[in-house]
């Protein structure tokens, strides 16, 4: 890697239960499946070879248990961080979109019409989960300049981020980036002397991936 950039690979945790359904999980903290820990152990070959020099984590188990066998790979340590926590949905924690849409349809349409001025009932707002995640994504920047970092953390919170990043308004996080594969995300590198961000690819095969919907 050039001293010029540096690497972020903004990714989605492994598989976990709530992915029957597509069920909306925010701090829910419920584990990978099999087959999640499965993408983890796939996602660490790829980190093995990577030529990562740092590994970051949501708190949540979903995550940690997806980012710790690719620190190990590449023989680090997980830092975690708080702020990659995923969004809080409120009241629509657990629930599908049908779910959602029967029970408040005024509410749900208006949040597929712009999720980020009307939150789900209850939820954070995500222009906050948006000033948090770009703290963070601001001190890797400037702790690794010149490095490739890998961030695992979740489904909204990455698309909030690389939207904001990339200059593309958050409230079109949905239409624009519809589906995030597991251990896939954003691969974004910083222009260090312009102190920039550009997405170089949405989703990059990073070993066997699961095509499964994004559940936000």
């Amino acid at each position: 890697m050039s001293g010029g950039e540096t690497r972020l690979y903004l990714l989605r945790h492994g598989e976990t239960p709530f992915h029957d359904g597509n069920r909306y999980c925010g701090r829910t903290d419920v584990p990978l499946t099999e087959a999640g820990e499965a993408q983890a152990r796939r996602l660490a070959g790829w980190a093995a070879r990577a030529g990562l020099d740092a590994v970051y984590s949501s708190p949540l188990v979903r995550a940690v248990r997806t980012a710790e066998p690719a620190a190990r790979a590449a023989g680090l340590r997980t830092h975690i961080d708080d702020r990659l926590i995923e969004l809080d949905f409120g009241e629509a924690e657990g629930l599908t979109s049908r779910d959602m849409a029967r029970r408040w349809p005024e509410r749900r349409a208006a949040f597929e019409r712009d999720p980020v001025a009307n939150p789900l009932p209850g939820g954070e707002d995500p222009r906050a989960a948006i000033t948090r995640a770009m703290a963070v994504v601001s001190d890797i920047a400037k702790r690794h300049r010149g490095e490739t970092v890998l961030a695992v953390c979740h489904s909204t919170l990455l698309r909030l981020v690389t939207c904001a990043l990339t200059g593309i308004d958050p409230a079109d996080y949905r239409r624009e980036f519809p589906v995030v594969h597991n251990v896939s995300g954003a691969e974004l590198v910083h222009d260090d002397a312009h102190d920039m961000w550009r997405l170089v690819a949405f989703n990059p095969a990073l070993g066997t991936v699961d095509h499964s919907e994004a559940g936000s």
